[in-house]
């Protein structure tokens, strides 16, 4: 069921992280050869995510509101029917992260604003998704998370 793509970022990450906790074992002199592969693999991930954002997907292209290991919010052009399972493709720009995965709806709500074309808020669980893929959900939510944290603080620094 996997794209040609995803299996490839998914093969990439498997190799990177393997060599990363090998090359951690190594002293202070390695950091900077360390320090450079992290820089070329986020090279190498950025270029994959650009290259499956460019294929052409079935289905709705929605906006994600909030993200975990367990379930996704997102904003849909229509709404979903609850207790119905959908197939997602999930690209997390800020982590450079594309999982695919199927997920059952179990909310959705019109949103009430007044723009000229209606909105959905809809709620979905995982119900199939690699074990890898949460792992990978976990520690993005948790980077953004902390990402949030630093700016709330930053910007609280920086009010009179």
């Amino acid at each position: 069921m996997f794209p040609v793509g995803m299996q490839l970022v998914n093969e990439v990450r498997a190799m990177e992280a393997s060599c990363l906790l090998q090359l951690r074992n190594l002293d202070d002199d390695a950091r900077t050869v360390v320090d450079y592969l992290k820089l070329q693999s986020k090279k190498i991930d950025l270029v994959l995510t650009h290259v499956m954002e460019q294929q052409a997907h079935e289905g709705d292209k929605c906006q994600g509101v909030t993200f975990g290991g367990s379930g996704i919010s997102l904003e849909s052009p229509t709404p979903l029917l609850v207790n119905q399972h959908y197939k997602m493709s999930l690209h997390i720009k800020d982590a450079l992260l594309s999982v695919l995965c199927i997920a059952k709806c179990i909310a959705c709500q019109p949103l009430s604003d007044e723009t000229e074309e209606p909105r959905y808020l809809c709620e979905l669980e995982f119900t199939q998704i690699l074990d890898e893929d949460v792992e990978q959900l976990v520690k993005a939510s948790l980077n953004v998370q902390q990402k949030q944290l630093q700016l709330r603080k930053k910007q609280k620094q920086q009010q009179p």
